[in-house]
């Protein structure tokens, strides 16, 4: 047994479902990836702020180092280049931290764009398809005689509703009982079409051989 239903029908609708659900989760992890650059492009100016500080500090450094260079007062001059190199080192590693922030908002941001829409299907669609393939599996490990039938044909009567029963046999319960073997087929079909399975093969056979006896 696989994971899908063996009726046209019910297979046709689980497999639309199935595609739709991966189509929903691509499309929304397009929008989470769009999101999460146009967030991230908010850390542009940051980002080349601290570009520019890093070479600033770059040259105000070198300069000190020249300026350190002249005789007798060259301790003097290059103490405001070393000021300024400190001060572009510090604007460059509050720029940097305000990258690292706007980019850790833009990834969480695109992830829940993503995860929130998602999840909300995926809570609805995964336990009727888990419930599916459990119930059916389970289902199929019955179908093996005509005899496993009428286990289907009383559940069919447990759960369909009364009109339902009723186009099938006037006194279903008494011809369950009494061994009609067509009103527990055709239960039993009832009850097989709601889990997705189709009648067995060897029912036919069952009930020829019965009828030969």
């Amino acid at each position: 047994m696989g994971i899908y239903a063996s009726r046209p029908k019910r297979l046709i609708g689980q497999v639309l479902s199935d595609v739709f659900v991966l189509t929903w989760g691509v499309v929304w992890a397009l929008i989470g990836v769009f999101i999460n650059a146009t967030i991230g492009v908010l850390a542009t100016p940051a980002r080349e702020t601290a570009r520019a500080a890093a070479r600033l500090a770059g040259d105000f450094t070198d300069a000190a180092d020249q300026a350190a260079k002249v005789p007798g007062v060259g301790e003097q001059l290059r103490r405001p280049f070393d000021a300024a190199s400190v001060t572009m080192g510090n604007l460059m590693v509050s720029a940097n931290h305000q990258v690292d922030s706007i980019e850790r908002l833009a990834l969480i941001v695109g992830w829940l764009v993503f995860l929130i829409p998602v999840a909300v299907v995926v809570a609805f669609w995964l336990p009727r398809r888990i419930g599916f393939y459990r119930q059916a599996r389970a289902s199929q490990q019955f179908i093996d005689s005509a005899a496993d039938l009428d286990l289907f044909a009383l559940r069919a009567m447990a759960s369909q509703p009364l009109y339902v029963l009723a186009g099938v046999s006037d006194d279903p319960v008494r011809d369950w009982r009494g061994g009609n073997r067509d009103v527990i087929n055709r239960l039993a079909e009832i009850e097989l079409r709601r889990n997705g399975l189709r009648m067995p093969v060897i029912a036919a056979a069952d009930v020829t051989d019965a009828g030969l006896s």
